[in-house]
């Protein structure tokens, strides 16, 4: 039997993040394009500096009512015209709102781009928000509260963000607002926020796709460019202050089988130049099936399907005065609440007293660097990233920096961003669960004092 010759790999090609072209608008309006060779569904993210910050009391969660209008409809269609011709262009459109501001985001293959750019520029020039479609959404945000409050890790969440941030901060209510706070929204509320707020001169758009065939310039001259608005007034950014006094409370679930866990803390952000090796050393104690956490929790004792340790950027300044959530999350079952959460503590004093290993540093980088080049394979991923960098004031090249830095950050500087990121006695724990079961094996470990709240 003749044998086909093995398969020899290729020489591996020099890879970086792609850098954009940066240009503005004759409306002020920021563009970053980035050619992709192939990928002919192109990806568009457009940022509006309508931050949650900017929310007027009482009316908390207009930001996202404002965002969720975008598609109901504007003076040239209905909502159901809109949202037909957007499939007509065979496009996704989408947007939310967070902390930084309000994000749009459209997908759409390349020979329809002008099309449903259109319709993009005409739901941010002139959005209906008709008072029938504002009161339904209203009401459908209402409609999600309940469940979102059911729901252990949002729960847990919610309640982990109430502890940590004062209680005049935005950033220690509900993101989509309160239930209190939805009812009172209407279209004049949505109507008054985005005049405040949502203007060319004020806003960025990321264009990501195969563009060697589209004058894209003229595409968008007709579409965004014809987008205009009054210039936008600089705005102070609140300092932003954290209670981590170690402590633990238990939102109280009669019953419940499981107990979700959330631990926390606030933490630099992405212009800090510890960030790097606080990315790294989080990734070696949670980021995957192989790390530190789940090796114990998982593998060796059981407890849990997985435990995971992060760092998400909550809002981020020029000035480097932004904030970060730095968190370990997971869920066990009821019994193994105290011994699991026994056995985290251990592992992050371990860490802290021994230090990790060069060989959970080398799997850490290969799984951040490695991969990069397969996870920014689609105009969806790089867009999303780029977008992230201008909404928290980095400079267009710091993804291809960021890992060049992971690359060259050691083991020892990986352990100290994590001992730092994680210290025993400066963690908020919120635990989703039944109290009478728990409450006391997690007294008896003393990692702080136990609270318990109802769920």
């Amino acid at each position: 039997m003749d044998s086909h010759p093995q398969p020899q790999a290729g020489t591996a090609k020099p890879w970086a993040f792609p850098a954009p072209e940066r240009t503005t608008l004759d409306n002020g309006l920021t563009v970053l394009r980035c050619d992709r060779p192939g990928q002919q569904l192109v990806a568009v993210e457009i940022n509006l500096d309508a931050p949650l910050e900017a929310e007027p009391e009482g009316i908390e969660g207009v930001a996202t009512i404002m965002a969720r209008a975008f598609s109901e409809g504007t003076d040239k269609h209905s909502a159901e015209d809109f949202a037909a011709e957007l499939e007509r262009c065979g496009a996704t459109f989408d947007a939310n709102a967070g902390h930084p501001g309000v994000r749009l985001s459209l997908e759409v293959p390349v020979s329809r781009l002008a099309k449903a750019l259109g319709l993009v520029a005409d739901a941010l020039r002139a959005p209906a928000f008709a008072d029938s479609e504002v009161k339904r959404l209203v009401r459908n945000r209402l409609d999600e509260i309940p469940h979102e409050l059911a729901n252990p890790a949002r729960r847990a969440a919610k309640e982990l963000f109430k502890e940590l941030f004062p209680a005049d901060s935005r950033m220690s209510r509900p993101r989509q607002g309160s239930e209190e706070t939805v009812e009172r929204i209407d279209a004049a509320a949505v109507r008054a926020f985005y005049d405040a707020h949502v203007r060319p001169v004020a806003a960025t758009a990321v264009v990501v796709g195969d563009l060697s065939g589209t004058d894209l310039d003229a595409v968008l001259a007709d579409t965004l460019g014809q987008w205009t608005g009054i210039g936008a007034e600089s705005r102070p950014v609140p300092s932003v202050t954290a209670d981590d006094t170690g402590r633990v409370v238990i939102v109280d679930r009669p019953g419940a089988v499981q107990t979700q866990l959330l631990i926390g803390r606030t933490g630099a952000d992405r212009h800090d130049r510890v960030w790097p090796a606080q990315v790294l050393g989080s990734y070696c104690l949670g980021g995957t099936l192989t790390s530190r956490l789940d090796r114990v929790l998982r593998e060796e004792k059981g407890y849990t399907y997985g435990v995971r340790a992060s760092a998400q950027v909550l809002r981020s300044a020029a000035d480097g005065t932004g904030v970060s959530l730095i968190a370990i999350q997971g869920s066990v079952d009821t019994e193994s609440t105290g011994p699991a959460l026994d056995d985290l503590w251990k592992v992050l004093r371990t860490v802290s007293a021994e230090g990790l290993e060069d060989a959970e540093r080398d799997v850490a980088v290969q799984n951040l660097v490695g991969v990069a080049p397969l996870r920014y394979e689609t105009a969806a991923a790089v867009a999303d990233t780029l977008a992230d960098q201008v909404e928290q004031h980095l400079p267009d090249d710091f993804q291809a920096q960021l890992y060049r830095r992971l690359a060259e950050t050691g083991t020892v500087e990986a352990t100290a961003a994590a001992v730092n990121a994680f210290p025993v006695d400066r963690l908020v724990t919120v635990l989703v669960g039944d109290a009478s079961q728990i409450a006391e094996p997690v007294k008896a470990l003393g990692i702080g004092e136990v609270s318990v709240v109802t769920g």
